[in-house]
C-alpha cells in the first residue's frame, strides 16, 4: 500500500510564495514519476508539474518560469515551491506518482495524496 502525505498548503496573498511537500511511504526510485495535479472549484483536475525518475521536470503553461519541482531521494520526498502566486491557482493540490511510463507526465498514476487546499487571496 503506497501512501503519499502532502503538507504546505494555506491561504496567501497574491505575490506570495507557498511551498508543498509530499513525503511517500516507500522510495521514489521505485515510481516513474511524481508530480502535482490541482483542481479549483468547478473544474477538471489538471496536471501542474511532474518530475521523472531521471529528474526530467515539465510544467503547464500556465506555472512555467513561477513553480518549481524538485525531489529528496533521501527523504522519499516531492516538492512544490510555488512562486508569484495568482488567485487563479486557488486549488486542492494533489501528490500524484505512478511506476508506468506514462504514469503522471500523460495519464495521472494510480497513487494519490489526500489533497492540500492552497488558497491566493487578499
Amino acid at each position: 500500500q503506497v501512501q503519499l502525505v502532502e503538507s504546505g498548503g494555506g491561504l496567501v496573498q497574491p505575490g506570495g510564495s507557498l511551498r508543498l511537500s509530499c513525503a511517500a511511504s516507500r522510495s521514489i526510485f521505485t515510481f516513474s514519476a511524481m508530480g502535482w495535479y490541482r483542481q479549483a472549484p468547478g473544474k477538471q483536475r489538471e496536471l501542474v508539474a511532474s518530475i521523472t525518475s531521471g529528474g526530467s521536470t515539465n510544467y503547464a503553461d500556465s506555472v512555467k518560469d513561477r513553480f518549481t519541482i524538485s525531489r529528496d531521494n533521501a527523504k522519499n520526498s516531492v516538492y512544490l515551491q510555488m512562486n508569484s502566486l495568482k488567485p487563479e491557482d486557488t486549488a486542492v493540490y494533489y501528490c500524484n506518482a505512478g511506476t508506468r511510463i506514462v504514469d503522471v507526465t500523460t495519464t495521472p498514476g494510480p497513487y494519490w495524496g489526500q489533497g492540500t487546499q492552497v488558497t491566493v487571496s487578499s
